[in-house]
């Protein structure tokens, strides 16, 4: 029977022990943070007057009515700095002990507004124990709650690496909504917003897991309904996450390649898009599923023809770079969906960066249409004379005559290209630089 009666009175004693250590803890942060501003803001003697007896009167008149006038600013700072605080400390204490939910959204309210004006108050508030009752909130099916909760969040997550990783170790991540059709749009972004705050963890030492954020991200990007911002902010959530390698497995087997595939191909997007690609090609799953994407490489080439998008030229050029290296089937596909004279115009009109990687993969379909049609591999377009019987000898002359033939077909073909290119190249003017490279690839009988 005691052990019973002990055992309820430190049930019923634990709430009130935990409340006042709770209260006390909060208002000892309040007065280190209110003495620390008011240490800072104190005026010194120096400040309001000089001593310096050798000034004129009139002068001195003047440093007492500007130190009077800084005198009246600094009070009134001062109260403005109390007053905020003061509201800090309602909101905080309304927020844990509210007697109703719509006393804890209107605290949470006040909080995200002073957040977003001082950093500081962004870490007080972090260590006040707010943080868990705000991810707590966002997980609410009630839209105003879900939304207030989630905005206080976003401006404790901006520019402090502590809140961030109180967030993640309040379980934030599992309270995402599993279905983002009941979220409405402004919802949806405040949660992307969030995560792509959040997501900058990936590249610190903080132990992030990325498995239960990414459905939730490549529901919205797929999301017929959600807006252009709404994507862009996820895609930035991406990115981040494509930094790790470590990520790459997860970020492939949820479908993330493919996503950004499609949104590669909307200009407005297509640049995050393209960058997180080109992070993830460089890992073995992830090369391996955009060569079995239906979409490259058409979607790539079709980027390079972007003439007013130098950026995702560049981007793209890299990773069918990547793509072609030691791959034969794939320079295969791509010569054959019609790369070769597109990256003959980029070449000639791209930016230096896009040049460069252009030629580059223009050298590599050179070398292998020479090695095919070396003497041990490939067709041999000399075993036959023009107009001899089939199978019959062929003399040196008659073979001799088929190559130039042959070369000259190929500079016909390459001539073409270029004169196409030329006329739309005609308004930049860059007449020189077309001649040249005329000169130098016609010098080297390009086989395209």
């Amino acid at each position: 029977m005691s052990d019973s009666n002990s055992t309820a009175t430190s049930s019923s004693a634990s709430p009130i022990w935990l409340y006042s250590y709770i209260k006390l803890r909060f208002f000892n942060r309040i007065r280190r943070f209110l003495r620390s501003k008011n240490a800072r803001k104190r005026p010194t003697p120096s400040d309001h007057f000089d001593t310096s007896s050798s000034r004129p009167a009139k002068v001195i008149s003047n440093n007492n009515e500007a130190t009077m006038a800084g005198q009246v600013l600094e009070k009134q700072s001062g109260d403005d700095h109390e007053d905020d605080v003061l509201g800090l400390q309602r909101a905080v204490k309304k927020l844990h002990f509210g007697v109703c939910w719509e006393e804890r959204e209107l605290a949470a309210m006040e909080i995200g507004t002073l957040a977003k004006e001082d950093v500081k108050v962004r870490k007080l508030v972090g260590g006040l124990g707010v943080i868990p009752v705000l991810v707590s909130m966002a997980a609410s099916e009630v839209v105003a709650r879900r939304r207030a909760a989630v905005s206080a969040l976003i401006q404790l997550a901006n520019g402090t690496y502590t809140n961030k990783a109180l967030m993640a170790e309040a379980g934030i991540f599992s309270k995402l909504p599993k279905d983002i059709n009941i979220l409405d749009e402004p919802t949806r972004h405040q949660f992307a917003e969030l995560l792509f705050l959040l997501s900058s963890l990936a590249n610190t030492q903080f132990p992030l897991s990325s498995l239960e954020t990414l459905p939730f991200l490549v529901g919205i990007i797929e999301s017929g309904t959600s807006s252009i911002e709404t994507k862009e902010t996820c895609l930035g959530a991406l990115y981040n996450l494509s930094t790790m390698l470590d990520n790459a497995g997860n970020l492939v087997s949820n479908g993330v390649v493919e996503a950004l595939l499609n949104l590669s191909s909307i200009k407005e997007l297509s640049e995050k898009a393209l960058a997180t690609l080109g992070n993830l090609v460089v890992t073995l799953m992830g090369k391996k599923a955009m060569e079995n994407s239906a979409a490259v490489p058409e979607s790539l080439i079709e980027i390079l023809t972007w003439e007013d998008k130098p950026k995702c030229q560049e981007l793209s050029s890299y990773i069918l770079m990547i793509l072609a290296h030691q791959s034969s089937d794939q320079r295969v596909k791509m010569a054959n969906s019609g790369i070769v004279p597109i990256l003959l115009e980029v070449a000639l009109l791209g930016s230096s960066l896009a040049q460069k990687r252009a030629l580059k993969l223009l050298q590599w379909f050179k070398d292998e249409r020479q090695a095919k049609m070396g003497p041990h591999s490939g067709p041999q377009t000399a075993r036959f004379a023009i107009g001899s019987p089939l199978g019959s000898p062929v003399n040196p002359r008659e073979a001799q005559q088929g190559k130039k033939m042959m070369k000259n077909l190929v500079k016909q073909s390459l001539y073409k290209n270029m004169e196409m290119i030329t006329r739309r190249a005609s308004a930049s003017g860059d007449s020189s630089k077309l001649k040249s490279l005329i000169i130098s690839t016609s010098s080297k009988s390009l086989p395209y």
